[in-house]
């Protein structure tokens, strides 16, 4: 019996796929427990609008990331961090810092454990810190950090 499983199922696929199962493990394991359902055209047909609707959406999202990602390249984020005596600085600039700045300064908000920082930021001047605003992209932000 096929069956189009609508959650992932150990061992036996992923969500939307099509498997082939015997017809008593499709009727008192997947189909009893909503796992799966049976693969009749209608439902195979459902799988198939659903299947181009989540393609659209990713699709878009991914546009609207490139999109943003092209705004976050003329973004120069300003931060002020402490300083003593010859420039040495007190504490750092972290990337929950770096987000709260530019949400304030550009009225856009970035998610700061989408804010990649190797380390914070320790030093004065001009930082480029990377933003995975999506698996496919990654925009470059620009931090100045200044004495406060």
């Amino acid at each position: 019996m096929k069956v189009i499983l609508l959650q992932d199922v150990k061992s036996q696929g992923k969500k939307g796929d099509i498997i082939e199962v015997s017809e008593g493990y499709a009727r008192n394991m997947l189909i009893k427990k909503k796992l799966g359902v049976e693969a009749t055209p209608e439902a195979m047909n459902n799988l198939k609008l659903q299947n181009r609707h989540e393609e659209k959406v990713a699709a878009e999202n991914l546009a609207d990331a490139k999109a943003f990602a092209e705004e976050i390249k003329e973004w120069l984020v300003e931060t002020k961090i402490k300083t003593g005596e010859g420039g040495r600085t007190f504490g750092s600039v972290s990337s929950k810092e770096v987000a709260a700045a530019a949400e304030k300064q550009y009225g856009k908000t970035i998610d700061k454990k989408k804010i990649q920082l190797e380390e914070p930021i320790r030093s004065l001047g001009t930082h480029e810190v990377k933003v995975k605003l999506h698996p496919q992209v990654t925009a470059t932000l620009r931090v100045h950090v200044g004495e406060e």
